[in-house]
């Protein structure tokens, strides 16, 4: 009986999963595939992929952020076209919702108004039952993302549940605050219309 072990621990949805379904391809016997992990979203994750392959998985929590997933190989699994279309379910997320940010304030009118209202938007972002895949930021919303932002911390408590956050570079280097950005990662334009392309609903503010 084979035994195959992958770290995976520091990598990010879907390297667990690729390097899991890697391993299951290669192994030319039946036998056990040992993933390492250090989250509980990469758990299920794996776990859903031995699921979708009918194949048993158990999961064990060794230290604070250390996981093993067993997954029991009894049969080799059949090859499948489901095998290149891998995704990552991330808790409380369920259609590609995508939030456009151009500007600090939110609304026409007084200003300092729209900079309570954004504020309070962002707050409410963090209170969904169903987050956001992706927030972008471009233009005057750049600052939202750097340092003295009075969102910050509702931006990182929506990152660390896993909500992407994409800034525009040219917009940071336009405002000269590349060197500022707090939170998420510089974008491109590109990868914005991409994101808007993909997006099953797009909120803009």
């Amino acid at each position: 009986m084979a035994k195959v072990v992958v770290n995976a621990v520091g990598d990010q949805c879907p390297v667990p999963v690729v390097k899991a379904n890697k391993a299951l391809k290669e192994m030319t016997e039946p036998g056990t595939l040992e993933v390492q992990v250090d989250n509980e979203t990469a758990v299920q994750n794996l776990c859903r992929l031995a699921d979708s392959k009918k194949l048993k998985a158990f999961a064990e929590k060794k230290e604070d952020k250390l996981f093993v997933v067993t997954i029991q190989v009894d049969q080799l699994p059949e090859e499948s076209s489901e095998d290149e279309n891998i995704s990552c379910y991330v808790p409380g997320h369920k259609k590609n919702t995508v939030v456009a940010i151009a500007s600090d304030h939110m609304g026409h009118g007084n200003e300092e108004l729209g900079k309570i209202l954004m504020k309070s938007f962002i707050f409410a972002l963090t209170q969904l039952d169903d987050l956001p895949q992706t927030i972008l930021f471009y233009n005057g919303g750049a600052t939202l993302t750097t340092e003295g932002s009075q969102s910050l911390e509702d931006l990182k408590t929506l990152e660390a549940q896993g909500v992407e956050i994409l800034t525009c570079g040219t917009c940071l280097d336009f405002y000269g605050l590349k060197d500022k950005l707090a939170v998420g990662q510089v974008s491109n334009m590109y990868t914005i219309v991409e994101k808007l392309n993909n997006a099953d609903n797009i909120i803009k503010q």
